[in-house]
């Protein structure tokens, strides 16, 4: 018999993974994320007042404190049973970088001791030679550095019966060249935080900040672990490079929102716990329209959150599908001939006086503000139409526009 012909005859025969349920959702949200919750109960007044004006406004952190936070984060993760600590970046490779630290240490007596200090928090130093930097340096020049984002919340790591604590970093150069997608949309961030509050003082003074919001669409495909492995080119490059269209496609529209498969839903379920764990906020879950192919969505959170939420999302996606026997596409252009995997990037900005700029208002007054920043991001997206586009151009995308 092919190895197709087997493949086949072992994916119908693989029962759906089970998975633990859950009585309620909120039991387990966050309960691997340092969040300002958790921060309180594990750091001094002074600690825990200068992380929060740095998470919300984005003041700097005096090295004193950052020992006393670092401890405090040390003592969190410890009581969860972590030894090893992680700077969690996102260089220009499209995924995730990682080098992990344990907090062990020997003293100069030959005492061994856990430590985690503020300049470990604060700053590592990971050779950056071979990743991609676009063109803005050249391969000797090995010195990059990690710096820690206080605006994302740290969080434990679980794979298998390993833990790590993942702290979200920045990756520049040596001379400050952004060699990573954090950097650039944290200033930009800043730039339209600054600008979005001089235009709404015109209709509120008391706006003092503007937050960009996201909420993103991550679509995927499902395929079976045998099916996979029989086809060398899912293998080697996550998508489909020879063969021929199926008999029957998306013609009858019969898969949108249609009845989650049984070895699909155990999935879901089970990255969904994974992902509330970390934090993420994820609300749906539905069939898309390519057959095999499947959606998830989460509440809407400010941007910089939002993507650390995505790229980790993805991750933990991948990791679960292998203990159900599947494998996941996150490719944009899988298959020809049928839909391929958009990321809908929804997108909008809200003030901390909570008015959503983007929702069009119940009065005269509160409609002319939205239909000035509606203006104004229409306006945008026209006259910056070019970087716009060279900003999603890659392989994948050029696959499934066309």
């Amino acid at each position: 018999m092919s190895l197709r012909f087997e493949a086949v005859k072992k994916a119908g025969s693989t029962a759906a993974t089970p998975t633990p349920g859950v009585a309620r959702i909120t039991a387990i949200f966050g309960e691997n994320v340092f969040t300002l919750k958790v921060a309180r109960q594990y750091l001094s007044d002074e600690a825990y007042k200068s992380l929060l004006t740095s998470v919300k406004g984005g003041k700097k952190i005096d090295r004193t404190v950052a020992n006393q936070i670092a401890n405090g984060l040390r003592a969190w993760a410890e009581s969860k049973g972590v030894t090893h600590f992680t700077h969690w970046f996102q260089p220009l490779t499209g995924t995730t970088a990682e080098k992990h630290d344990s907090f062990f240490t020997v003293k100069s007596d030959g005492t061994a001791i856990e430590e985690f200090d503020g300049s470990a928090l604060i700053q590592q130093e990971p050779d950056a030679s071979s990743f991609p930097s676009g063109g803005l340096r050249a391969t000797f020049e090995a010195r990059g550095y990690t710096a820690w984002d206080p605006s994302s919340p740290a969080f434990i790591m679980e794979i298998g019966e390993g833990k790590t604590l993942c702290i979200p970093t920045v990756f520049i150069s040596y001379t400050g060249e952004s060699l990573d997608y954090k950097a650039p949309l944290l200033k930009a961030l800043e730039a339209l935080n600054k600008s979005a509050v001089e235009v709404c003082n015109y209709f509120d003074k008391n706006v003092t900040k503007v937050t960009a919001t996201l909420g993103w669409e991550q679509e995927y495909f499902v395929v079976d672990e045998a099916m996979f492995n029989a086809r060398p080119d899912l293998v080697q490059t996550g998508r489909a490079v020879f063969g021929a269209s199926p008999a029957k496609g998306q013609q009858l529209e019969d898969h949108y929102f249609g009845s989650i498969p049984e070895r699909v839903y155990a999935f879901m379920r089970d990255f969904e716990q994974e992902s509330y764990k970390l934090g993420i906020p994820l609300r749906t879950r539905h069939n898309e329209v390519a057959p095999g192919q499947f959606e998830c969505a989460p509440i809407f959170e400010e941007v910089s959150v939002a993507v650390d939420h995505n790229t980790l999302l993805m991750d933990v996606m991948e990791r679960v599908a292998r203990r159900h026997k599947l494998r996941i596409l996150l490719h944009e252009k899988p298959f020809a001939g049928i839909n391929g995997s958009g990321k809908h990037n929804n997108w909008s900005m809200a003030t901390d006086t909570g008015v959503n700029l983007l929702a069009p208002g119940k009065t005269p007054k509160t409609n002319l503000m939205f239909l000035t920043f509606f203006v104004n991001t229409i306006k945008a997206v026209h006259d910056y139409a070019d970087l716009l586009r060279a900003s999603i151009a890659s392989a994948g995308n050029d696959h499934r526009l066309g």
